[in-house]
């Protein structure tokens, strides 16, 4: 048996039984993925960013954990209870994530809350790279899975290419035996067209 038959079997068997051990956690990579994409357009996602009064910013961090205690969702009583806070000087805001994953909005010149929602976005990108699921998730599941979709691609060209050279190589022998047209390569060599 020829080795590329072989080698054709096996990159259809990879193809195939790497697609149905990938399917669940590439299609939750694929899923949040196209969210993720979309999270600067959706303020399902992640909040749309408001313009506060100035660009520098001049609120004490005071202030700004009694603008977020103001808020009864987000469910802030301390500064243990917030996950983050962003500055964006050039937008005079800053944004406060809480443990519970509410975003508050506040001007970084007057202190004053600009906007109140659910951030989704942090939550996806935990299930995009598997955190969400365990800490090693990244590592034993999802990195897995980005490696056997790089053999997937791999397998899948190889068996799309297969086909054409294949091809190629029969109408090369009809050529030579005189009862075929003659390939494309050797035609614009020799200068002669196939009328056929």
């Amino acid at each position: 048996m020829p080795s590329f038959l072989n080698l054709r079997v096996l990159s259809r068997k990879a193809h195939r039984w790497g697609a149905i051990a990938i399917a669940v956690p590439f299609l939750v990579v694929i899923a949040t993925g196209i969210l993720l994409q979309l999270k600067k357009e959706w303020s399902w996602v992640q909040p749309a960013e408001n313009r506060g009064a100035g660009t520098v910013p001049v609120v004490s961090l005071e202030r700004v954990l009694a603008a977020a205690q103001s808020i009864p969702e987000a469910g802030i009583r301390s500064w243990a209870d917030i996950d983050r806070v962003d500055v964006r000087p050039a937008k005079g805001i800053m944004k406060i994530t809480s443990n519970s994953r509410w975003e508050i909005q506040v001007d970084s010149e007057t202190g004053a809350v600009l906007q109140t929602a659910y951030r989704r976005s942090d939550w996806l990108e935990s299930l995009h790279d598997g955190s969400w699921f365990h800490p090693q998730a990244k590592l034993w599941l999802f990195l897995p899975t980005g490696v056997i979709v790089f053999v997937l691609w791999l397998t899948g060209i190889y068996l799309w290419l297969l086909p054409l050279r294949t091809r190629r190589k029969r109408a090369r022998l009809l050529a030579v035996e005189g009862g075929g047209p003659v390939p494309r390569r050797d035609r614009a060599a020799s200068g002669t067209r196939n009328t056929a």
